[in-house]
């Protein structure tokens, strides 16, 4: 364990943040959780898969507060045992943040790919908290609304009751494997809690389409997450020659909406011994996007984004679903940032990031 050369700071806790397993903790709902963690004063030990990426953490860092960020080599979630030394510390854990599990939309290998990491990485840390971590009060996992929804087939209205009626066996599809992963990793995380009775309470927060500022760590936009993706396309030109379709997704909540949930629901007090949180903060669609950026950053128009006639063609459906954000405004206090300034900011550093690519 490698630890970052920072003053010493009154710490309200120590937390273990893991991050994706593609990328360690440099994933992007992970790089910002660590952002809102340091922001409210805990130390944090990070899980990334490299040295590498560890170091890469360490240098991107705005640590004034000085407390104590450290980083840890996690090589393959899905191993048993994978987080045993990781959870293991001293002073002991308070509360682990887990994060780590896959996304994307094409893979090779479905079972090797995303269900295991999915879902062997969640069972995973849980059995190394109760064996070696007696001390962690609560554990946060990053769910998602593919373990609420249930596609085509909608509901009315969705909130943290519903469950995604996806099965195992769709998992062979690429397009329903990290929906089946997403809902039976939670699902696991639920029966461990319940069949285990560990000395931890769980709480998910079930995010679903997240834009937001990319990393500071990010090493070009290649790499960007995939629901930032439609906006670095805009960006870029990649879509002069027309808006791509929205679907299937037209809810949207910025990430750092959603770190700040994942920090709120460590310790506020829960109605029950476990609870879920749909966080969502509202609507989009790709040519609602297409016209912040126009009005946001006229320069762009002319280089990169399509006619403005092409806004104006909104594919967002008259009878799409309602959601039931409740229980993220009334218990974690979320006041959820608007598509026009998640948009905004996401694009400001975009163009940071690649500015600063053309001087390197």
């Amino acid at each position: 364990m490698t630890r970052a050369e920072t003053p010493a700071a009154t710490s309200k806790g120590k937390v273990l943040l893991t991050g994706t397993r593609l990328s360690g903790g440099t994933g992007f709902i992970a790089s910002h959780v660590l952002d809102s963690l340091i922001d409210h004063g805990y130390d944090v030990v990070v899980t990334v898969r490299s040295e590498e990426k560890g170091r890469r953490i360490e240098k991107s860092i705005d640590n004034a507060l000085g407390v104590q960020v450290s980083f840890v080599v996690v090589e393959n979630i899905s191993d048993d045992g994978a987080f045993d030394e990781a959870v293991q510390a001293d002073p002991p854990f308070d509360y682990v943040v887990h994060t780590a599990s896959p996304y994307q939309l094409q893979w090779e290998d479905p079972v090797r790919e995303c269900l295991d990491p999915a879902i062997k990485g969640t069972t995973g840390i849980l059995k190394s908290i109760k064996a070696f971590a007696p001390s962690v009060k609560r554990v946060v996992i990053t769910s998602s609304s593919a373990a609420i929804l249930s596609p085509p087939n909608h509901r009315p209205v969705y909130d943290e009751t519903c469950w995604s009626d996806s099965t195992m066996e769709q998992a062979k599809d690429p397009r329903q494997t990290y929906r089946v992963g997403k809902k039976f990793a939670e699902k696991a995380a639920w029966d461990f809690v319940a069949n285990e009775q560990p000395g931890f309470d769980l709480a998910t927060i079930n995010n679903t389409y997240t834009f937001g500022p990319v990393p500071r760590s990010l090493p070009h936009l290649n790499a960007v997450n995939t629901s930032n993706q439609r906006i670095r396309d805009l960006v870029e030109g990649r879509m002069r020659a027309g808006i791509a379709p929205t679907a299937p997704v037209f809810t949207f909540v910025d990430v750092r909406d959603v770190a700040l949930a994942h920090v709120r629901a460590m310790t506020v007090p829960l109605a029950a011994p476990g609870s879920r949180f749909y966080v969502v903060g509202g609507y989009f669609s790709n040519p609602r996007i297409c016209g912040i950026i126009r009005a946001a950053r006229p320069e762009l128009a002319a280089t990169c984004l399509p006619p403005p006639e092409a806004d104006a063609q909104d594919d967002f459906p008259s009878d799409h679903w309602a959601f039931d954000n409740s229980r993220s405004r009334d218990v974690l206090g979320l006041q959820y940032t608007s598509l026009e300034k998640s948009v905004v900011d996401t694009v400001e550093s975009m163009l940071r990031l690649g500015s600063a690519a053309g001087k390197a």
